[in-house]
């Protein structure tokens, strides 16, 4: 996973990327504000996607999607299943509350009667009952709470570990052409939302529909004629509710995706720091990203009118209906069809009866959130994971690699790669040089099963890569990026990700191999030194340094080096030169390089542009051919235009 974790985390634009769908979106993102051309542009050099415009563009049009909410709902009860008990008892403690709340305001009508008739004893009972009752009230509360907390927390928990397994096995396109910022919102704000709901309004919503459906039937036990009157209120309420959430259910999904949009420009802006500063475009940075900020600010006070509303709408109708209770109420008791005492009962329960409709409905927002960001999630699981096709393993690997009439595209009808073809001897030093767009990247890309080929075949051994498992073809290859990815961790972890179970003598050798021996043991934890923040502490080149010794370590059959030497200086570059005249030995080694003078020794140079091979011969053979690989020498070293 090595390989694959380093090209993900560079979020950057491979060559030929001009032709990926996402193209126009970052090209527009990229201009900043206001059409401004001068934003900075953040790592856009490889991989398709990534951009600040990452998703936000795109979520415009998702949001004007109708979401399934019956669909996401069933998924979401998969996850109680995994929780009957705690759900279980949950239940129990709800149906607690809900029969003492149906039982008081009877025992309270019975009080009254009692007083009305002089029955001091049986009030005296009665009274007894209730206090035993709004105690029991308490405790079924305290527990619902509590149980509502540790069934959100153990859902929540499952979904984030499905959520991230599945962020793991995620195709590199996938991960290459959404932002970071949203995948991570997914991860907090849209689950968090979820979680929320669980443990404040789950338990809430279970006791309303039960309260409803036992305060009809004991309002008809009492009085069927004054219940029907009652009712005629709830056709309002279900009207009301209905036209409301039609128009809350939008706003909602609305406001999330531009949220996931917000972080991830937030996100991206951060990564670019230094970029926004070297080129003075802090002001157009803050300019883009009150835009965004004001967008989500404007659908968040929508949003919150529209659930805020719910509420006192609801109460005006409840007040409509105790006013109906009252009036019907003290005719019939005038009439003799019902006792004083029951005329209290009736207005306490006609005002429970609309109490948790309107607790429903000011919880119906919330739900709201909780399901757009429940699809959010949802959405994000049910992307394919990358290709794991393949059964044959790489036993005795000898590092023969041909790639036979390659033709690839990331869209379909934009190709990026024609026709390539390439041999690559056992042990042999190819290195590929060329323009940027000219596809060297995507060769590696292919190789490493990043992206599948549109025709044509790679083979290792004479094996197609696409009949090798996966994880077998990549265990065999290790990448060196420019832009190296370090992890929060020690030295000694960094440097053994590729190969855990590696001896320290081992680890010690590949820090020697790569230079960087001398440099760790001058620290004052040596190989345990913890690594803040990614390696923020150590220079482009270190860290670069770092990355070879992960790559040595790894021992792999097959090398490819992308531009591993670009950040370091002259004198370290010569020793790493060492290096890996050592490394490649009998080793075969791709290596992607713009410094011609790092690749001189190569047994064969790929020269390509526009995605095709125009050149191929060693170092003297081309220069005699004076054509485009001399072109390239020249300008670099002679000075000379082409």
């Amino acid at each position: 996973m090595e390989n694959v974790r380093e090209h993900v985390n560079k979020k950057a634009l491979p060559e030929g990327f001009e032709n990926h769908p996402e193209h126009e979106m970052i090209k527009y993102h990229s201009q900043g504000p206001a059409g401004n051309n001068n934003a900075p542009t953040v790592n856009f050099r490889r991989g398709p996607g990534g951009g600040p415009g990452g998703p936000g563009r795109n979520m415009g049009r998702e949001v004007e999607k109708a979401g399934d909410v019956k669909k996401t709902l069933s998924r979401l009860l998969v996850y109680f299943s995994h929780t009957k008990k705690l759900l279980l008892l949950l239940i129990a403690a709800v149906v607690g509350v809900t029969l003492v709340g149906l039982l008081t305001p009877s025992l309270q009508g019975q009080a009254i009667d009692h007083i009305t008739k002089h029955e001091w004893e049986l009030l005296y009972r009665c009274v007894l009952v209730l206090l035993v009752a709004y105690l029991a009230n308490i405790l079924f509360g305290l527990a619902q709470t509590l149980l509502a907390a540790n069934l959100s927390q153990a859902i929540v928990k499952q979904m984030r570990h499905d959520l991230f397994k599945k962020i793991d096995y995620l195709s590199i396109k996938y991960l290459d052409t959404h932002s970071n910022g949203d995948i991570m919102s997914r991860m907090t704000n849209d689950v968090e939302n979820v979680s929320n709901t669980i443990s404040q309004s789950l338990g809430s919503l279970v006791s309303g529909v039960l309260t409803i459906i036992g305060t009809i039937a004991i309002m008809f036990a009492y009085c069927w004629q004054l219940t029907l009157i009652t009712l005629v209120t709830v056709i309002i309420t279900v009207f009301v509710t209905k036209k409301m959430s039609k128009m809350m259910r939008k706003v909602y999904r609305k406001r999330s995706a531009i949220l996931g949009q917000l972080n991830g420009h937030s996100e991206e802006m951060i990564t670019g720091y230094k970029s926004i500063v070297a080129y003075n475009k802090q002001e157009d940075v803050i300019e883009e990203f009150k835009q965004t900020s004001d967008e989500l600010m404007k659908v968040s006070i929508k949003a919150e009118i529209l659930g805020g509303s719910m509420g006192p709408v609801m109460n005006c109708i409840s007040n409509v209906s105790f006013v109906i209770v009252a009036a019907f109420g003290g005719y019939f008791a005038y009439t003799g069809l019902i006792t004083i005492g029951t005329i209290s009962a009736f207005i306490i329960y006609a005002k429970q009866f609309s109490r948790p409709i309107n607790e429903i409905a000011q919880l119906y927002g919330t739900i709201q959130t909780a399901i757009a960001g429940a699809e959010r999630v949802f959405a994000l699981m049910d992307q394919p994971d990358e290709d794991n096709s393949g059964d044959k393993n790489m036993n005795n690997v000898k590092g023969e690699i041909t790639f036979k009439n390659i033709d690839f595209s990331y869209i379909p009808g934009k190709q990026v790669l024609y026709d390539f073809n390439l041999d690559v001897k056992p042990g042999q030093k190819v290195a590929l040089v060329g323009a940027t767009g000219s596809g060297k990247t995507t060769v590696v890309n292919l190789l490493m099963r990043f992206y599948p080929v549109d025709a044509g075949e790679i083979l290792i051994d004479g094996v197609n890569i696409r009949d090798i498992k996966r994880d077998e073809l990549r265990k065999n290859i290790a990448i060196v990026l420019q832009d190296t990815v370090l992890f929060s961790d020690t030295i000694e972890n960094n440097i053994k990700y590729s190969n855990p179970d590696a001896s320290d003598e081992e680890m010690y050798y590949a820090a020697e191999m790569s230079h960087l021996k001398h440099y760790i043991e001058r620290l004052p934890k040596k190989y345990q030194t913890f690594l803040k923040q990614a390696g923020a502490g150590l220079s482009h080149g270190q860290r670069q340094l770092l990355a070879i010794a992960r790559a040595v370590l790894a021992d792999p059959k097959i090398l490819i080096l992308d531009e591993a030497t670009s950040s370091v200086d002259t004198r370290t570059e010569k020793n790493i030169q060492d290096a890996m005249v050592k490394l490649m030995k009998n080793r075969t080694s791709l290596i992607i390089a713009h410094r011609l003078s790092t690749i001189r020794d190569a047994d064969k140079i790929v020269v390509m542009d526009q995605g095709r091979v125009v050149e191929i011969g060693n170092h003297e053979e081309l220069l005699a051919k004076k054509g485009r690989y001399y072109d390239l020498y020249m300008t670099q070293f002679a000075g000379n235009k082409i």
